[in-house]
């Protein structure tokens, strides 16, 4: 599984702060050993401040860590510290979509819901390119980083050798909609059933046929839910809309869509009848 300084820093603040309620240590006497103010304490809990070597240290003597998780914590600040490839974009995504690129990069697997596109891990070049120039003027160098950033975040996918997984429900107008023409929809689309093909144990796709008479995702928007083989680490969702986009890490919350993707996933036609109906697509189209 590749490292994520993104997950580094999220486990770590999360088993600090866990500690901490085990403990029932209160903030004033953390602020007070180690002569931080409540906000930069705060900052720690919430990922945005890394402790120095020294004051962890000295924060896992207060927590009482043995040896074997004061090894972990410590490995945990050093990747924390790292720079993950998606920080090579700041002008380009903002700290919640770096977030999700880091997210994936220390995820075990990855459900997908998409209403009208093709998952974007799934997606060629020339339709990620239809995506970002639709009547909008972009420049083509930010056009061409665009690019450049779904195909790197879909190299998990692509790794033999790496355990990654995703599954994907879409609706059927993601397989109808012209995006990019005729052309880029067809040449998508024969990607897309060559990935499912060639990846069935790390690939499933699932297509809700327009036949569905209900799902509780219609009108959703794009859902991810992200999962880790970490135990110490909880599911995530990630909700985005053409406004709005963010990652969602209250339980119930998370809970709540992992139960209404389950269900639209039954409401999906099998594996086999949905690779069917994107080759006939395919063949549709030319």
């Amino acid at each position: 599984m590749p490292q994520s300084p993104v997950v580094a820093s999220w486990e770590l603040a999360l088993r600090l702060k866990r500690r901490r309620w085990q403990l029932g240590i209160e903030v004033r006497t953390i602020t007070e050993t180690l002569g931080f103010t409540r906000n930069y304490w705060s900052a720690v809990e919430n990922e945005r401040k890394i402790l120095s070597v020294e004051s962890l240290t000295r924060l896992m003597d207060l927590f009482e860590f043995d040896d074997e998780e004061r090894q972990e914590l410590l490995q945990l600040r050093a990747t924390a510290r790292e720079r993950g490839w998606w920080t090579r974009y700041p002008a380009l995504f903002d700290a919640e979509l770096q977030r999700l690129f880091g997210l994936e990069q220390g995820a075990r697997s990855v459900r997908d819901y998409e209403p009208l596109l093709i998952p974007g891990l799934l997606q060629t070049a020339d339709y990620i390119r239809a995506i970002t120039m639709p009547d909008i003027t972009i420049r083509q160098v930010e056009v061409d980083q665009r690019v450049e950033a779904r195909l790197r975040r879909q190299e998990r996918l692509l790794d033999p050798d790496d355990p990654f997984t995703l599954t994907a429900v879409i609706s059927e107008a993601a397989i109808q909609q012209q995006i990019g023409g005729r052309a880029v929809l067809r040449s998508q689309l024969r990607h897309l059933a060559e990935l499912i093909e060639t990846r069935a144990h790390r690939l499933n796709v699932r297509i809700i046929p327009f036949s569905a008479t209900g799902c509780g995702l219609f009108g959703s928007g794009t859902v991810n839910l992200i999962d880790f083989d970490n135990p110490q680490l909880p599911t995530v969702a990630w909700q985005e809309t053409v406004t709005a986009w963010g990652v969602i890490d209250d339980p119930t919350q998370v809970r709540n869509i992992s139960s209404t993707f389950e269900d639209a996933y039954s409401r999906a036609a099998t594996r086999e009848k949905s690779l069917q109906m994107i080759i006939k697509r395919a063949e549709e189209l030319d």
